[in-house]
């Protein structure tokens, strides 16, 4: 039987996966069918297409591989580094989003958040889900909150967007919904709409879906620095704390930035798109005022270093990377995290469909 090859540029790849764990794992170059799919032809000749797809879904099989053994926390090793940037090189494809292993990892990986949000009871800490782009969960042991859920149209391709019914399920287990500002890939009506119709509190901007129906339904809280407020969950019967500061995406779009301080007193600070440098008049005091345990920032956001020493937070996982509705050069790869977010606090890279525990 003739032996199938494969590309050079992919067994690069490999090699760079596994070389430098030979040391420590019995792995051979020459056995790659842990890492490569099988099905594919002897070549791609005259299908450019067929192959980038291929390539893709063989790559992604490596990094869910890595993933799954090396999940996130503070000391990484370098093998997830290395899965990181596999992810951005897949994702940096022009064609990403209708590519249907793509697609696939953007359902699969959600769809393993549900599960493990339907089946995880938390006794201490915060438990953390990363969904896309700057989509998160939280959950603590009397609430679930949720920032900036979409299904992903954002995407513009509506096969990589999640269904009704998943949203439908992630809504079921949640208390509240934050939304940060209108751009779609942090506010999707869709879901907000969800969250209502189960009774669920939607705080966003004075500014979203103003001249929509659901705009009467929504929560808008004041915009002011370092002040608890309250929100009522009904379902629980008890209040949530919360500071919304007055942030900005540039000069012109309202940018809640929330502060969510749980029962418990663990306290999360999702920045939405924060970008205004007058902002810093806030940010620069906000760790004076309050706790702040974990800091939830757009990974491009301005000064990451003037940031984190606002926040003084204990943990830092940046989010807003691989937005595929962006152009190739605002992405935001992941591998940029490492130099912008060297900073002196901890922190976490994750992607989509990962979760971690946060105990102080």
């Amino acid at each position: 039987m003739r032996q199938k090859t494969i590309p050079f540029q992919l067994l690069v790849v490999i090699c760079l996966l596994v070389t430098p764990s030979c040391a420590n794992r019995s792995i051979s170059l020459n056995d790659t069918s842990t890492f490569v799919l099988p099905e594919a032809p002897a070549n791609f000749f005259g299908k450019p297409g067929e192959y980038l797809d291929w390539q893709s879904k063989s790559i992604l099989n490596i990094t869910e591989s890595i993933l799954s053994e090396y999940p996130p926390r503070v000391d990484e090793p370098k093998d997830r580094q290395m899965a990181m940037v596999l992810l951005d090189a897949v994702f940096h494809d022009e064609g990403a989003p209708q590519r249907s292993s793509v697609q696939n990892f953007h359902l699969q990986r959600t769809l393993s958040v549900l599960e493990e949000i339907e089946n995880t009871k938390v006794s201490t800490g915060v438990k953390i889900w990363k969904l896309y782009n700057m989509g998160v969960i939280i959950r603590t042991k009397t609430v679930t909150v949720a920032f900036d859920i979409t299904r992903g149209h954002s995407s513009s391709s509506d096969s990589f967007a999640l269904s009704k019914e998943v949203i439908d399920r992630l809504a079921t287990h949640c208390d509240a919904l934050f939304i940060s500002h209108f751009h779609r890939d942090h506010a999707d009506e869709e879901v907000a709409g969800t969250f209502l119709e189960q009774g669920k509190p939607v705080i966003t901007p004075p500014d979203i879906w103003k001249e929509n129906e659901i705009y009467s339904r929504i929560t808008h809280l004041e915009r002011k620095a370092h002040e608890i407020q309250k929100i009522r969950l009904n379902n629980k019967d008890r209040d949530l704390e919360v500071v919304v500061y007055p942030g900005h995406q540039g000069a012109d779009i309202l940018n809640n930035v929330v502060l969510v301080v749980t029962p418990e007193q663990y306290s999360v600070c999702h920045t939405g798109d924060q970008s205004l440098e007058e902002d810093f008049s806030w940010i620069d005091e906000v760790g004076d005022h309050h706790k702040v345990d974990v800091l939830l920032p757009n990974c491009w956001t301005t000064n990451p270093l003037r940031t984190s020493k606002g926040y003084v937070p204990r943990l830092i996982i940046p989010a807003h990377e691989n937005e595929l509705g962006h152009t190739i050069d605002h992405r935001e790869a992941y591998a940029l995290n490492y130099s912008r977010w060297d900073v002196p606090f901890n922190k976490i890279i994750m992607t989509w469909g990962e979760s971690f525990h946060y105990i102080p």
